[in-house]
């Protein structure tokens, strides 16, 4: 059971209420905006503005929908500022609910803006063919997971792009600054829920702003998909392992609400991503030459994998198979050749074997 501390009770209560919690300031100078994600679960995302001398910097955007821009606009300004006064703006990682609002943002105002490389690389200005190869990529990857027609051909999220002529102002990687005046935030690279996670630190003000990568209540997605690397769940679990020494800071996430306790909530993760690696190997021993879509109907999940939307079922096929290629390198599972690809046990494991060495 994890141990953590709740610090935005507020926003806890918000969410409990399934209501927007208010714009909070959590240190001076520092406020916390919730802006909705219309027909998400998870309802909202919080975006963050730090005060500069000359107007505001913010980590994150949120979703491209005139709701989601209104609720930015309106959060701004309960700060004392305008979107004009946004001077820099820095991005978790590339999901629209974090950058979506950046190309609206650019209409009114002229930030630096910046993001990881690794994420940064993705958002490259593509044709309308490029776009419909990577839909093409997406689909062939669905088929070889052995997922259902029906789940391979309905339509999938638009792809993230800056306007013409724009790009990344600049690409951060682990440990730079932000060169926020006023603040002492640095990055931190997280992998795993994109190849280009990061957070953001900023220990003199006692906060580290976790993106998705640290929740209080859920865990992250960390799916196989074209945009990751071959192995996403191996780089998450290393990225917890690294937050875990952390000092103890206040979190600041970009869902749910406040807390504190991150020691904690990374032991609590790390040992969920193992319980779901002996589920997943105890659903193949049980059934050899599943598929991986085999498997996500039979493992657990929040809720009955039945009474899931095709883009969580889509989400839910691409966390089976990044435990799956982990289970791979682990030498538990063998994959065999061929579309779809299927799941055998190398051999009897035990569950010392399963579980890896902390």
């Amino acid at each position: 059971m994890t141990t953590i501390e709740v610090t935005g009770h507020r926003q806890r209560e918000a969410w409990a209420e399934k209501v927007l919690p208010p714009v909070e300031e959590v240190r001076p100078g520092l406020w916390s905006i919730p802006v909705p994600m219309p027909g998400n679960p998870l309802r909202y995302v919080l975006i963050y503005a730090l005060a500069l001398p000359e107007g505001v910097a913010l980590i994150d955007t949120g979703w491209n929908t005139d709701e989601s821009w209104h609720a930015l606009v309106d959060g701004l300004h309960a700060t004392g500022h305008d979107v004009t006064d946004v001077r820099h703006v820095s991005i978790t990682h590339l999901h629209p609910d974090h950058f979506g609002l950046v190309p609206r943002l650019l209409e009114h105002t002229d930030p630096v803006l910046a993001m990881h490389r690794n994420d940064a690389r993705h958002l490259h200005h593509v044709t309308e063919a490029e776009i419909e190869r990577q839909i093409d990529g997406a689909q062939r990857e669905l088929e070889i997971h052995g997922a259902p027609t029906d789940v391979v051909d309905t339509g999938f999220r638009e792809i993230a792009r800056l306007p013409d002529g724009r790009t990344m102002d600049v690409e951060l990687d682990d440990g730079d600054p932000l060169d926020l005046p006023g603040w002492n935030v640095r990055a931190l690279w997280t992998p795993g829920h994109t190849a280009g996670h990061l957070c953001f630190v900023d220990e003199d003000a006692g906060v580290i702003f976790t993106g998705d990568h640290l929740l209080p209540r859920i865990s992250p997605n960390v799916s196989t998909n074209r945009f990751q690397s071959h192995n996403p769940l191996s780089e998450y679990l290393i990225s917890l392992a690294n937050t875990e020494h952390l000092p103890d800071l206040e979190a600041l996430p970009s869902h749910e609400y406040r807390f504190r306790g991150l020691a904690d909530r990374v032991t609590h993760l790390l040992a969920h991503h193992e319980e779901r690696l002996d589920e997943i190997t105890a659903a193949v021993v049980a059934e050899p030459q599943s598929t991986a879509w085999d498997i996500t109907r039979s493992v657990t999940w929040s809720r009955p994998f039945e009474q899931l939307s095709v883009p969580l079922s889509r989400m839910a096929l691409g966390e089976t198979n990044a435990h799956l290629v982990v289970l791979q390198q682990r030498g538990i599972l063998t994959p065999t050749e061929g579309i779809p690809i299927r799941w055998t046990a190398t051999h009897a494991p035990s569950p010392t074997e399963v579980r890896s060495p902390r």
